[in-house]
């Protein structure tokens, strides 16, 4: 049966949107995915499951509906898709590169390339970004809470749904992953 990474956008995040791992956990249990592990309060979730990434998006995102009361966007990763966002990252081949100021929002698509150009005016002279498929890898020297190239504004400019992880949470989710092989 295939993995699965999910990815819920902004829950337990300053005392907003609050769900529990345990419960979350056992939600998604009954949705029929199988070993469901979770990673951090920010909502990860790996599992095995059948069936298309969008599908399961749309059952986590009703059961949370369900369940929590409030709607909370999914993005899901294939570990394979996972492995490629680390292979693919534009920044690490460059010197004085910090890791810690590394960030992938992933999005629910590909998007358009005239939409991307939407994303130019929000770079500060420190903050850099590339898209590379699905994922847009945003180099945030000062810090992700001094950024503009927020999830929201992401989300506004491309006009797809978007869930940024730090680069540690990246591949950890990945590794984790990997323990279901």
């Amino acid at each position: 049966m295939p993995v699965y990474i999910a990815m819920l956008r902004g829950i337990n995040v300053g005392g907003h949107k609050k769900v529990p791992m345990k419960q979350l956990q056992q939600s998604v249990e009954t949705l029929g995915f199988e070993q469901v592990k979770t990673y951090i309060q920010s909502g990860n979730l790996i599992f095995k499951t059948k069936g298309s990434s969008s599908d399961i998006c749309r059952k986590i995102e009703r059961m949370i509906l369900d369940d929590f009361g409030f709607e909370v966007p999914v993005v899901c990763r294939t570990p394979a898709e996972m492995l490629a966002t680390i292979k693919n990252n534009p920044f690490s081949m460059e010197k004085g590169f910090d890791l810690a100021k590394l960030f992938v929002a992933f999005l629910s698509g590909s998007p358009e390339a005239v939409a991307l150009k939407k994303l130019d005016p929000l770079v500060t002279k420190l903050d850099r970004y590339h898209c590379c498929g699905k994922e847009v890898y945003l180099y945030c020297p000062s810090g992700a809470s001094e950024t503009k190239l927020t999830n929201n504004a992401i989300e506004k400019a491309l006009l797809l749904r978007a869930t940024s992880r730090n680069w540690n949470t990246v591949n950890k989710l990945y590794e984790l992953s990997c323990e279901y092989q």
